[in-house]
């Protein structure tokens, strides 16, 4: 079999990418932290993977690295076989069925040495038995806990469900896996003061103050056009991709210190809100709001987190490190296929010039990942000959 090239190899993980924008319109049982909506299976996995980190020191030595990117891929399969709420009936097999079929099905849109490896990383989570895989499921179980705990709205009979799910569901494994947050979970959802430490309590106030990203909306549409992209969901999304080009970036990068910039990237946005690139904003200003939204976010957490946790952000900010400048690359990338998919997106919402594209985000994307605008960059300039009006 002939080696693909890399610009076919783009071509297929591009295809992938693209197929996996789709988890954002997968809508989960649970709702968000502030009971406006239901969660959907993609940013669930981004602030998985932001409880992943900020609960390190619970994970009995998994490799973070790893557990991101299980974390990363693990619902993928919800494109095809949706999602199966765990207090309902449910026929297993048939779902083990049709999630491994998914699995299948999307991973093969991969070329073959990432294909092996994506499916390798799905089936450990599935298994459950690693230590890594161990950690990612345990919090699997615990994040949806408190999302619907936080929920305004919740009704008698959701009570009821969290009883059920507390006592005889999943979660009650963290009784003995996660003592000390089963014990919160307990103690809130029978309306008794919770006895915790101050470090798990910083800790549960930053990451359930990050649910907010998720209804940050972005200037950038899903690829299908149907809806803008949230915040938390793009995070998910860039990390994604982080994971799947990491080989065409311009100069050698750690992908671990990649993907916890993305992670943490857009953060701030919680306090100052999405600024469309194209858009007509006061650049000195929104850094300005930024910093000061960094010091309040980041510094809910415990000093011995927000010091390390608040430097990746101000790394990724300067784009001056092979690891920044490949995310930072990413980060411009991604509304462009958004936009090729969408019929234009944003570039009709603002008026976008093929020129303007250049001077804002094809430098910075060829800075970090030349390969991919490369490929990319026929798509466009076709796109803007079709739109773009004579005379």
């Amino acid at each position: 079999m002939p080696i693909p090239t890399p610009a076919q190899r783009i071509s297929h993980q591009l295809a992938f990418l693209v197929e996996a924008d789709k988890l954002k319109s997968v809508t989960r049982a649970n709702p968000l932290a502030d009971g406006s909506r239901l969660e959907n299976t993609a940013e669930h996995s981004w602030h998985l993977c932001l409880w992943a980190l900020v609960f390190e020191d619970q994970s009995k030595g998994a490799n973070l690295p790893r557990v991101w990117q299980m974390l990363l891929l693990h619902d993928l399969v919800e494109i095809d076989a949706g999602d199966h709420p765990i207090h309902l009936p449910r026929d297993e097999d048939a779902i083990a069925a049709a999630e491994a079929a998914a699995a299948t099905r999307l991973f093969k849109l991969l070329p073959a040495d990432q294909a092996v490896a994506y499916r390798t990383l799905w089936d450990e989570f599935e298994d459950g038995t690693s230590t890594d895989a161990a950690y990612a499921r345990m919090l699997d179980k615990a994040a949806p806990m408190f999302l619907a705990l936080s929920n305004p709205a919740m009704t008698p009979t959701d009570r009821d469900v969290l009883h059920q799910i507390q006592t005889t569901g999943r979660f009650g494994h963290l009784k003995d896996d996660w003592p000390e947050v089963f014990a919160l979970a307990h103690d809130t959802l029978n309306r008794r003061q919770p006895v915790v430490s101050e470090t798990l309590a910083a800790r549960m106030r930053f990451v359930m103050e990050a649910d907010r990203l998720k209804s940050v909306l972005r200037g950038t549409t899903l690829c299908d056009g149907s809806r803008r992209e949230n915040s938390a969901e793009h995070s998910w999304h860039i990390m994604l991709w982080a994971m799947t080009l990491q080989e065409h970036c311009a100069q050698p990068v750690r992908i671990d210190r990649v993907l916890h910039m993305l992670l943490l990237h857009d953060l701030v946005e919680i306090d100052a809100g999405d600024n469309p690139i194209h858009g007509d904003f006061d650049a000195d200003a929104v850094a300005a709001q930024e910093q000061a939204a960094a010091d309040r976010i980041f510094g809910l957490l415990p000093p011995v987190q927000s010091a390390p946790l608040r430097a990746i952000w101000d790394e990724f900010e300067a784009a001056q490190t092979p690891d920044a400048v490949f995310a930072k690359s990413l980060d411009r990338a991604q509304p462009l296929v958004c936009n090729l998919q969408s019929g234009g997106g944003s570039w009709r919402d603002y008026n976008v010039t093929r020129d303007q594209i250049e001077a804002r985000v094809a430098l910075k994307v060829k800075r970090g990942a030349p390969a991919l605008w490369e490929a990319l960059r026929p798509d466009i300039d076709a796109w803007f000959a079709a739109n773009t009006p004579v005379g």
